[in-house]
């Protein structure tokens, strides 16, 4: 009983929340400027939807061939088509319940390639920590390109005392958190430091792999193409076309974090965009639309990708 009420919280919560964003950024607009978001819809270049798409599919790509070396670094073999469909239907699974998408990849695999589940959800985890060094790298690159604008953004939205007191507050918790997953004898603490340092294996054990530079080369080239994706999605819109590399890499990078708030940044992923616009002097109607365009055009890339490898699996492994 508690786990189906687990799995329903799990679902509604995020969606509840992206609902609420929705309604927030509803209402701050008039009808007039609904109806002026309405004719940017029909405005689009398609031209730039279809070179957004593509860049989209070679992330795609890169991700399934980067998975591969650290499976063979295992001592697995899985071929490109699973890896690839396996990521799709990560993806797709996203947008229902938060990071649901890791293992749904692993059982995949578990399934058509019989690569241990455990094993596989290793790897994937292992992804995702280089993953967040990379946006941490792009977060340090955006914060230096557009550092006095963030500033003042910052210090508009959060009084300056308050920010001062919720770095301080962020700081002690920090302090008191790194203290007690290593210091600490309760067996939680016990179990959470495990589980960290078994991913700091993991991640170090990619840089022990054969095949480590086609590795790591795969992963800039993964987050070059989710830049190149944001960047390109700039020129659907003329309200938006440009907007300066600085301003892409700050929209791009609040984008990310957006996505992690509700499922597949649903509500979320518009809200911040827009917000993030309005302070470089874009307006609010125009961030919002530019928001949930690209927004909608990758939720379709993933339902319609995810949709047709959950097809293609069964078929395509039909004598497995």
């Amino acid at each position: 009983m508690k786990t189906k009420i687990k799995k329903i919280v799990n679902i509604l919560l995020p969606l509840l929340l992206g609902v609420f964003f929705v309604y927030y950024a509803y209402i701050q607009f008039t009808p007039e400027q609904l109806t002026e978001m309405k004719s940017y819809f029909s405005h689009v270049n398609y031209q730039y939807i279809v070179l957004a798409t593509f860049f989209s599919v070679i992330g795609l790509v890169s991700r399934a061939y980067r998975w591969k070396y650290a499976l063979n670094y295992l001592g697995y073999q899985s071929s490109f088509n699973n890896n690839m469909m396996a990521v799709c239907v990560g993806y797709l699974m996203n947008l229902t319940i938060p990071r649901s998408g890791e293992l749904s990849r692993a059982v995949v695999l578990q399934k058509y390639e019989k690569i241990p589940f455990d094993k596989g959800f290793g790897t994937i985890i292992a992804e995702r920590v280089i993953d967040l060094i990379f946006l941490l790298v792009f977060v340090l690159i955006a914060v230096s390109l557009q550092y006095h604008q963030l500033k003042d953004f910052l210090s508009e939205k959060i009084p300056l005392q308050n920010l001062v007191l919720s770095g301080f507050v962020l700081l002690v918790l920090m302090m008191a958190g790194i203290y007690l997953v290593f210091y600490s004898d309760w067996s939680f603490f016990k179990f959470i430091r495990q589980k960290i340092q078994g991913l700091i294996e993991g991640v170090l054990s990619i840089f022990k792999m054969p095949h480590r530079l086609p590795f790591l080369l795969h992963t800039v080239i993964i987050w070059i193409s989710y830049i190149l994706t944001f960047y390109y999605g700039t020129f659907i819109l003329k309200e938006t076309v440009g907007i300066s590399f600085g301003v892409v890499m700050v929209t791009f990078v609040v984008g990310s974090v957006a996505m992690t708030f509700t499922s597949g940044g649903f509500g979320a992923f518009p809200l911040m965009i827009s917000q993030i616009m309005v302070s470089y002097g874009i307006s609010a109607t125009v961030g919002t639309s530019f928001g949930w365009i690209l927004w909608i055009l990758q939720t379709v890339f993933t339902i319609i990708t995810g949709a047709i490898s959950f097809l293609l699996l069964p078929v395509l492994n039909k004598n497995k």
